[in-house]
C-alpha cells in the first residue's frame, strides 16, 4: 500500500510517498500564488492509495481534493517519532511561522507554542535580512559564522530591523557581524518558545531554517542541548502526514 503526505506551507509544498513505511518518493515545489494548482502539479503521476494533507493550506486542499487533513503539530509529532523516537522536543522554523512542540515518551503532544502572526523569528525574516545585506539565503548563514565582533540588533519587527540594519551599515559595521546578530535575535525568540514548552534532552530542528548552519550552531550554544537535524528537515510534516495516512 502506498500512502502519501502533502504539507502545504505558505512558501513551499512538500510531498512524501511511503510504501510499507519506506520512503519511495519525495517532491517539493513553491506554493506560488495558487497553491492548489501547484498541488495538482506535484501530485501528477504520483501513485498512492491514501493521502493526508497538513500545513497552512490543508483546509483548502481538503475542499479541493476531498481528502482528510491533520494539524501540523500532530504531523510533526508523528514524523519526529518515526525518525528519532528518543526526541521529546521539536523546533520548527518555516517560511512564515515557527513552533515548539513537547512530546511525552509515547510521542504524544503535551504542549506547544506557535508564532504565526508576524514574520519575526521565521524564515521570511531571515530572507529579508539576507537581501538587505546583499546575501543569497545560502550565503547568509555561512558568512555569519565568520563574524569577528558581537553587536546587537534590538528589533525583531521586520520593518524596523531592516531600518536598523541599514543604519548599522551606514555606521561602518561589517555585514558579517550584522548577519550574526540577526541570527542570534531569531534564536533568542526560538529559545524562548522552547523554554515555555520545556526542553528535555535533544531538540529536533525542522523546517527550511534548519538548513542554516549558523542557526544550528547558535541554537546549540544557547540551549546547551544536542540539536538533531533530519536529512531533509522540510519534509517532516509530509512524512508525518504520510504515516498517518498509512493507518
Amino acid at each position: 500500500m502506498r500512502s502519501a503526505g502533502i504539507d502545504i506551507g505558505s512558501r513551499t509544498i512538500e510531498l512524501m510517498v511511503l510504501k510499507d513505511d519506506e520512503i519511495i518518493e519525495t517532491k517539493k515545489a513553491d506554493s506560488g500564488f495558487d497553491p492548489m494548482a501547484q498541488a495538482r502539479k506535484i501530485l501528477d503521476g504520483v501513485e498512492h492509495d491514501h493521502i493526508m494533507a497538513t500545513g497552512y493550506g490543508r483546509h483548502l486542499f481538503e475542499l479541493s481534493f476531498e481528502t482528510p487533513t491533520i494539524t501540523e503539530i500532530k504531523a510533526y509529532a508523528v514524523g519526529a517519532r518515526f525518525l528519532f523516537p528518543e526526541v521529546r522536543t521539536i523546533l520548527d522554523i518555516g517560511g512564515q511561522d515557527s513552533k515548539a512542540i513537547a512530546l511525552n515518551d509515547k510521542g504524544r503532544v503535551t504542549k506547544f507554542e506557535m508564532n504565526d502572526r508576524c514574520a519575526a523569528g521565521t524564515g521570511k525574516f531571515l530572507e529579508i535580512m539576507a537581501q538587505t545585506l546583499g546575501y543569497t539565503i545560502d550565503q547568509f548563514g555561512e558568512d555569519a559564522l565568520n563574524a569577528q565582533k558581537e553587536i546587537q540588533v534590538s528589533s525583531m519587527c521586520t520593518v524596523f530591523a531592516e531600518s536598523e540594519v541599514t543604519s548599522l551599515l551606514a555606521k561602518g559595521e561589517n555585514r558579517r557581524d550584522i548577519a550574526l546578530a540577526l541570527h542570534r535575535s531569531v534564536v533568542r525568540r526560538a529559545a524562548g518558545m522552547l523554554k515555555r514548552v520545556t526542553i528535555t534532552d535533544a531538540v529536533l530542528f525542522a523546517g527550511g531554517v534548519a538548513l542554516n548552519p549558523c542557526m544550528v550552531q547558535i541554537l546549540r550554544e544557547v540551549t546547551g542541548r544536542k540539536i538533531v537535524v533530519p536529512d531533509n528537515p522540510q519534509m517532516l510534516g509530509a512524512l508525518g502526514a504520510a504515516l498517518i495516512a498509512s493507518g
